[in-house]
């Protein structure tokens, strides 16, 4: 059986009944995508379905889908791949003894049967395997680690998984491998893909295979163009572009730019491609220095914009237009009085190699350049063909003193809470707490979000701006640099054309959400 969840208005989600159910549905859609689709984010027992609904209708969408014929005992015929493990891992004992077993018994079972990666998600090549021996049911552990080795192998009810790198986890581990789960020097960094097949190996007490050596980077060719000196960074400075869209399979959300417009408006101002990379700055503390003569812009957030002579004679500056910097003249980006994050783009272009088709850094998942340290040198590349926008109107941005009004699209999970607490969420305002980042904004309210269900949800699909709401009841709106799959409830999601004014919202700014329609399954 198939259920429809609506997600946002250009996102689905299809609840089954079970794992294999689940595997059946995404091989059948793999083999014949539908027109419309983008990507496809595989869980427990759902799927997250994204597409463009100016090719397809949702319910247009669910009738396809629904249409599918599901071949639940056709054998996955994926790559299958072999991991070393030694099995002295800090909970082998207690698994031992959850299960009865001995020490040996587990090995056994662990060793025993071939897995399937069913999906990924949590961290970059981190992949849920299925299908392991049945006797291997153990709970998570009562109180996670703080650190988990990257390496080490773990169960979890009846999935295993190993640790793409030290983060922090809940799950019993019973050894450790040294064949690395991602790897950016690889044409393809994770290793196992939905639908391979994995046999763990026994090699407890074997010396750790010899690494060849890697040789370091070459040096960068010296830059005698012009270039930007970062002076002082500020709170967060860092490259960001449009996203890295498509790599769901290796456990990689999309990230890019917070607010897209702001970053297309920046670009367009210095005759770059739309899309192109920039500096993404939150709040104030800016400042660079211009080596050689350069042309920038600075959109998004709404404060005070200095550029700083050679003699040091201070001169403001208007945002949303062309600026014109001479060989050691500087540029200060002030505290924002409406808005949060500045875009700031140069005309050409900076010189930077993308990581899987992008320049975008995810902060959650350590993708990309690392953030900007004072005195790093940005090199510029030659300028392209194109025109220098005329100057634009800013949008209106949100500020302290008001109240920022989100339309919302309530859904996959919005039955999962009391029907106080559907109308709570619209009916209360919501204040930013200062434990937001990209990841998400961390909301409080006076009163918590009640839950009607109370059993664990498997871990699904969640799209960008997706609110959810934990235990404490106080939501969380997922912003780009969110996990792929969370295991708590979304009761809503932002809709595509409030996604940019979220990413401007201040610390400590007040949130109302306006729900646009009513919840209601898709009826195919």
């Amino acid at each position: 059986m198939m259920r429809f969840l609506p997600v946002n208005l250009d996102a689905l989600l299809v609840e089954l009944d079970d794992l294999p159910q689940t595997l059946a549905l995404l091989a059948a859609l793999q083999a014949e995508p539908l027109p419309g689709v983008q990507e496809l984010v595989p869980a427990a027992r759902t799927i997250l379905v994204r597409f463009r609904p100016s090719a397809v209708s949702a319910q247009a969408l669910a009738t396809a889908i629904a249409s599918r014929r599901l071949d639940r005992a056709a054998e996955r015929a994926g790559q299958l791949v072999e991991i070393a493990v030694d099995y002295r891992g800090e909970d082998l004992d207690e698994v031992a003894r959850l299960l009865g077993a001995t020490r040996e018994q587990v090995i056994a079972w662990h060793t025993g049967s071939e897995y399937t990666v069913a999906f990924t998600g949590f961290a970059p090549g981190f992949a849920y395997l299925s299908g392991g021996d049945p006797r291997l049911q153990v709970p998570r552990r009562k109180t996670p680690r703080t650190q988990v080795p990257a390496g080490s192998v773990a169960l979890a009810g009846d999935f295993s998984a190993v640790y793409p790198q030290q983060s922090p986890g809940g799950w019993q581990l019973i050894g450790v491998t040294h064949t690395p789960m991602w790897d950016l020097a690889r044409p393809v960094p994770a290793l196992l893909q939905p639908g391979f097949r994995v046999r763990f190996v026994d090699a407890t007490g074997r010396p750790a295979p010899m690494r060849t050596a890697v040789p370091p980077p070459a040096q960068a060719p010296r830059h005698d163009g012009p270039a930007l000196e970062i002076l002082r960074p500020g709170l967060q400075a860092l490259f960001q572009d449009l996203g890295r869209h498509g790599q769901a399979g290796q456990g990689v959300s999309a990230s890019g730019a917070l607010d897209q417009g702001a970053l297309r408006a920046a670009n367009r101002l210095v005759g770059n491609a739309a899309g192109a990379a920039a500096l993404e700055i939150v709040d104030g503390g800016f400042a660079l220095r211009s080596h050689g003569d350069t042309v920038l812009a600075v959109a998004g957030a709404e404060g005070p914009l200095t550029r700083v002579d050679a003699g040091g004679r201070r001169w403001p500056q208007a945002r949303g237009q062309a600026l014109a910097l001479a060989d050691g003249e500087c540029l200060e980006i002030g505290t924002p009085a409406a808005g949060l994050r500045s875009y700031l783009a140069v005309r050409g272009g900076f010189a930077i190699a993308p990581v899987l088709g992008s320049c975008a850094t995810d902060t959650l998942a350590k993708v990309g350049p690392e953030p900007l340290r004072a005195g790093e040198m940005l090199a510029i590349q030659p300028t392209a063909k194109g025109v220098v926008g005329a100057p634009e109107l800013p949008a209106a941005l949100p500020t302290l003193e008001q109240t920022v009004v989100l339309d919302v699209v309530p859904g996959p999970r919005t039955d999962w809470f009391t029907d106080d607490a559907v109308a709570l969420l619209a009916a209360q305002s919501w204040t930013v707490t200062p434990q937001s980042n990209r990841v998400g904004l961390r909301l409080a309210g006076e009163q918590p979000l009640a839950r009607s269900r109370h059993d664990e949800l498997p871990s699904e699909g969640t799209a960008l701006g997706a609110i959810q709401v934990p235990a404490s009841g106080q939501p969380v709106l997922f912003l780009a640099d969110h996990p792929l799959t969370g295991g708590y409830p979304v009761i809503a999601a932002v809709a595509p054309h409030h996604l940019d004014l979220a990413g401007q919202i201040p610390i400590g700014a007040r949130i109302r959400f306006n729900p646009i329609r009513a919840f209601a399954p898709i009826e195919p």
